[in-house]
C-alpha cells in the first residue's frame, strides 16, 4: 500500500491513497451509487481504452444496462479548474471509447453533456440512467 491516508474502493475492490482527485472520485461513485442509483457493476474506475497507438485511462467510465458504454468522465481535484484543457481530456479520452454523455467534474463544479446530440449541448440536469 501508498503512504498517507487510504480508502477502501468498492468498484476496484482495493485500498487506494486518499488523494484530493481520489477523495472527489470517491464521492462521485457513492452519489451514482446511492442517489442515481446506478449499479455498482456497471461503473468502472480507470478503465483502459486505447487512442491511436496511446493507451490511456479514463477516470469513471458507465455503462448502461446493455453493458455498452453510456458516460465517461473525468474526475479533478477541487482545486483544479475545471477549463478547456480538462474539456479537451475528456473529449480526445471519447475518441478511445465512444459514449452518450461525457461529464468533467472537480467535486465543486459537474458539467455534462450529450456529446451524441448534433449539437453537443451541455444539459441543466444528470441524465436519467435507463
Amino acid at each position: 500500500m501508498g503512504e498517507g491516508i487510504q480508502v477502501f474502493d468498492r468498484i476496484r475492490m482495493m485500498w487506494v491513497v486518499l488523494q484530493p482527485e481520489e477523495w472527489v472520485r470517491q464521492n462521485l461513485v457513492n452519489w451514482f451509487e446511492l442517489v442515481k442509483k446506478i449499479p455498482k457493476s456497471l461503473i468502472a474506475i480507470e478503465q483502459s481504452l486505447k487512442i491511436n497507438s496511446m493507451s490511456k485511462r479514463c477516470d469513471i467510465l458507465i455503462y448502461d444496462l446493455n453493458h455498452q458504454p453510456w458516460m465517461m468522465v473525468e474526475v479533478k481535484a477541487q482545486v483544479v479548474e475545471l477549463n478547456a484543457s480538462v474539456l479537451a481530456q475528456v473529449l480526445n479520452y471519447h475518441m478511445g471509447m465512444p459514449v452518450k454523455y461525457i461529464m468533467i467534474t472537480n467535486g465543486e463544479q459537474c458539467f455534462v453533456a450529450d456529446i451524441q446530440n448534433p449539437s453537443s449541448q451541455w444539459v441543466d440536469e444528470f441524465p436519467e440512467y435507463k
